[in-house]
């Protein structure tokens, strides 16, 4: 019983996004499965996030472990499609999900590839609760699934210690962002399940930027990530935030 009570007592917990993510916890690590988008976006998210982190802590990206010794939090880490990779770029991982399914299936995962990470089964808000502090936080593709912002962004302040930073991606609210991720991923192209996305919780690079303000993060860099067709590779864009884009935040100096 208490496992159950671990979601049901977060604010910023859905339900019904838990229940549509656990249905499919078992086909995380298929290239060609549902997550296929995830597995396609996986390099430029970690391109963006080993170059903001070093950039952040003054390391170089091209070391083999340049992330060795920081302690990082993947939040609503799914499958653990970004903590393996972290692990072998050297931190401390952590990730935390609150579907059951999702954290066994990326402990079996993690166990056959030899990698030490540490899952849980817990919410954002329980881990400030116990007093838990990240250098960094990795919060990706998972701000539009949480049903309650402020909570979720005020236990991750919480979390991250003060000279930290944490990585956000989510989808701007676009009529490109409902045409690709919506009808052309779950509809035409049936990448997705049909209904993984909500196109009026996606937010716009404004929103998210004043989210985060009132949580007491500041937005100190923002990348549009592109897809391209062609060769269904996606590409970091200092430009172009139309549908997808990545952000790096750190807490303000009155936060």
């Amino acid at each position: 019983m208490e496992a159950e009570n671990t979601t049901a007592t977060a604010k910023s917990v859905n339900p019904d996004e838990i229940s549509h993510f656990a249905s499919m916890a078992e086909t995380w690590w298929d290239p060609n499965g549902p997550f296929k988008p995830l597995h396609q976006l996986n390099p430029t998210r970690i391109e963006f996030i080993r170059n903001e982190v070093c950039r952040h802590f003054d390391r170089d990206p091209l070391t083999e472990m340049p992330l060795k010794d920081l302690r990082i939090l993947d939040i609503g880490c799914g499958g653990g499609l970004l903590c393996e990779p972290m692990a072998r770029l050297g931190a401390t991982i952590v990730g935390a999900d609150a579907a059951e399914k999702n954290i066994k299936t990326a402990s079996i995962h993690a166990d056959q590839m030899g990698l030490n990470i540490d899952y849980r089964f817990i919410t954002a808000e329980e881990l400030a609760e116990n007093g838990e502090k990240f250098d960094v936080i990795l919060n990706m593709e998972v701000i539009e699934h949480v049903a309650d912002i402020a909570s979720f962004l005020n236990a991750c302040h919480q979390l991250l210690k003060d000279d930290g930073c944490m990585t956000l991606s989510t989808l701007n609210r676009t009529l490109k962002s409902w045409t690709m991720a919506i009808a052309g991923a779950e509809y035409l192209l049936r990448w997705l399940p049909v209904g993984t996305h909500d196109w009026k919780k996606f937010l716009k690079p404004s929103e998210l930027s004043m989210h985060a303000l009132n949580s007491g993060f500041t937005i100190m860099d923002l990348k549009g990530m592109v897809y391209n067709p062609l060769n269904g590779k996606w590409s970091l864009n200092s430009h172009d935030f139309s549908v997808n884009y990545v952000a790096l935040a750190v807490k303000s100096h009155n936060g």
